[in-house]
């Protein structure tokens, strides 16, 4: 049943997309909020029950209501598998601001390619070179599809397999989407108190996070340049301040055969500094700091291009193999 929940998500939200200001969004936003408001006094005790209460509560509620609803229908079920995953997974949730940046370099608009960079990921990318900007623009686009699709889809099918419906999409979103808010809140309001709230989140997102990141990678792997893929990971995965994205960039590096990494990216723009449109987008404020650089071409915008074809190629490579445990288990 994970497999047509997973597909009948995505071809929902092919057919409609899930608006950037939609209701779901800004009552994430309030709820987390609302949480670190009464909960958080700064102690390690008060982060973890706020952390708990984002992002523990509403997964082990999707639990609970999906288990009822399973007992009572199958139908019923895989209804609310497909809500959820429409609510959580998609490229939909970032691919038009790639679209976007993508058509204005192909018409020679290089200013307006760094205005919508710099509205997607509050950056200011006001003096990028080029090059520079078609690689944020590939590594952005590489760890969005990670952190909108495979990222819910992995967590997805591990706890549906356990009989916890949808609720591995809801506690892989919440984890990301709680990282990203509360780094962000601290950046713009320099609120002491949420320094260690913070910190735990990052923390233990990137634990969530650790085993998807990796199965991202070797999935780009597989559909790519598989040697200079592996090689990449091995040697260059270290250059990222943050493990996790340097697995899943490296890898997409060698993949591509395209240089990733270098420059420190632009500092958060002081002139973007609206919380909410950025949370509501699921946007990513944090910057990806690289130490270096991998080896291969210098990005072009025909990269741009070949990674698309890379990430559609790995997401029909993990469908498959999840249409062959789910026909497995039919037949076993």
């Amino acid at each position: 049943m994970s497999f047509f929940a997973v597909l009948f998500a995505l071809l929902a939200e092919q057919l409609k997309p899930l608006s950037n200001l939609n209701p779901i969004h800004h009552g994430l936003t309030g709820w987390v909020r609302w949480a670190g408001r009464n909960f958080d006094a700064g102690a390690d005790v008060h982060a973890r029950v706020v952390w708990a209460i984002t992002v523990l509560a509403p997964a082990a509620l999707i639990a609970v209501v999906y288990m009822l609803t399973d007992r009572y229908s199958t139908v019923l079920a895989l209804g609310l598998d497909i809500a959820v995953l429409y609510l959580t997974l998609g490229f939909r949730q970032f691919s038009h601001h790639f679209t976007d940046i993508r058509d204005a370099l192909e018409q020679g608009r290089e200013d307006r390619a760094r205005e919508l960079l710099a509205h997607w990921q509050n950056l200011d990318a006001s003096e990028l070179p080029r090059t520079e900007l078609l690689r944020h623009v590939l590594e952005y686009s590489l760890l969005a599809a990670h952190r909108h699709v495979f990222g819910v889809f992995f967590w997805f099918v591990v706890l549906s397999s356990m009989g916890l419906g949808p609720a591995g999409a809801v506690l892989y979103r919440m984890a990301e989407f709680t990282s990203r808010y509360w780094s962000y809140r601290s950046q713009t309001t320099g609120a002491a108190t949420h320094d260690r709230l913070m910190s735990l989140s990052q923390t233990l997102f990137s634990l969530v996070d650790h085993v998807p990141a990796r199965l991202t990678a070797f999935g780009f792997a597989v559909v790519g340049n598989f040697e200079d893929a592996v090689d990449a990971w091995r040697r260059h995965a270290v250059l990222w301040v943050r493990p996790n994205e340097g697995t899943i960039l490296s890898a997409a590096s060698g993949a591509l055969g395209v240089r990733l990494g270098g420059q420190v990216a632009p500092a958060v723009a002081e002139g973007h500094r609206d919380v909410t449109r950025t949370i509501n987008a699921g946007d990513t404020p944090d910057v990806i700091d690289a130490q270096g650089s991998t080896t291969g071409a210098v990005p072009q915008l025909a990269h741009l291009r070949s990674v698309v074809g890379l990430i559609w190629r790995s997401m029909v490579l993990w469908m498959l193999l999840l249409a062959l445990l789910s026909l497995a288990h039919l037949i076993g």
